[in-house]
């Protein structure tokens, strides 16, 4: 597939952020964006679950440094299929400066996922939304945690609204760290007391279970600055502040709605956690601990 023929399910990342009004402190990460292409050299698969905007490494450096971001855990998402090229490249090009998360399958190898784990991947993740190809299959889940254990890698889970609590046991259920994306993506109108809420904040007190305070310009019903979220994420950082991480979601993709400027959504992690220290605990400490990012 050439670049021309790549018709996107949805608008660009705004090319032009603002830069935050907040400085954010020296070894800042964030802890959840992707990268796609350059197409011209790593085509879209035809396995691929949804058509991204071409959002290379490059672009995804440039963003991260006029943001003040020095550190990033890249997940591979499936617009590139199971494509590992483009994600192994960006890890390299780091050089230290990601980390990786990995989609896998129940066959995935050994030698396969030590090579990756060589590479910087220090986690896997499981997509449960419908437009991303639904819930894993307990099993395969489970035979892909048993592979990835004795690399210390972690699990990443994307589940939205009242789904946390569908598969509460089946997280449980999970021997390894344990990260829900974006805030387990909660309904806004449910409040902090949702059900969703509250089982997220019941799994994070088995101590194994952390979670995003990213994702907010997805929840909110207001639309930028997002302010509606801080409820949400003030609640969820009070209750276990060591377990919190903080990130972009860059490019944002499968979003039809205005794009978000990714200077709001740092400036949001200031009306999130106002304090300088605590925020440097989620963007400096906690994610150097979990992704295993070198001190």
């Amino acid at each position: 597939m050439t670049t021309e023929t790549v018709r996107p399910d949805g608008p660009p990342p705004n090319p032009n952020p603002r830069k935050p009004r907040i400085a954010l402190p020296p070894g800042a990460c964030d802890a959840h964006c992707h990268i796609f292409g350059p197409f011209d050299r790593f085509p879209l698969p035809p396995d691929r679950s949804f058509t991204p905007n071409e959002a290379p490494e490059t672009a995804l450096r440039r963003l991260h440094d006029h943001l003040g971001i020095d550190r990033a855990v890249i997940v591979q998402s499936q617009g590139q299929g199971l494509d590992t090229r483009p994600f192994l490249e960006a890890l390299a090009r780091g050089a230290g400066r990601y980390r990786g998360v990995a989609l896998l399958k129940p066959a995935a190898r050994e030698e396969d996922i030590a090579a990756l784990d060589a590479a910087g991947v220090c986690g896997v993740r499981f997509n449960f939304l419908s437009h991303l190809g639904g819930a894993p299959d307990p099993e395969a889940l489970r035979t892909v945690v048993a592979k990835v254990r004795p690399f210390g890698w972690h699990v990443a889970i994307h589940v939205a609204g009242e789904d946390i609590v569908t598969y509460e046991s089946l997280i449980r259920s999970i021997d390894a760290p344990v990260v829900i994306d974006h805030m387990a993506r909660p309904r806004i109108a449910a409040g902090v007391d949702g059900p969703a809420l509250k089982t997220l904040r019941a799994l994070i007190d088995s101590g194994r279970v952390w979670t995003k305070l990213s994702g907010g310009d997805r929840l909110s019903a207001e639309g930028a600055p997002f302010r509606d979220v801080v409820p949400i994420a003030d609640s969820l950082f009070r209750h276990a502040p060591e377990r919190m991480l903080w990130g972009t979601d860059w490019p944002h993709v499968n979003l039809h709605a205005p794009m978000p400027d990714d200077g709001d959504l740092v400036d949001l992690l200031a009306d999130i956690v106002p304090d300088a220290e605590d925020r440097k605990r989620v963007l400096v400490d906690n994610p150097t601990t979990f992704f295993k990012f070198a001190s």
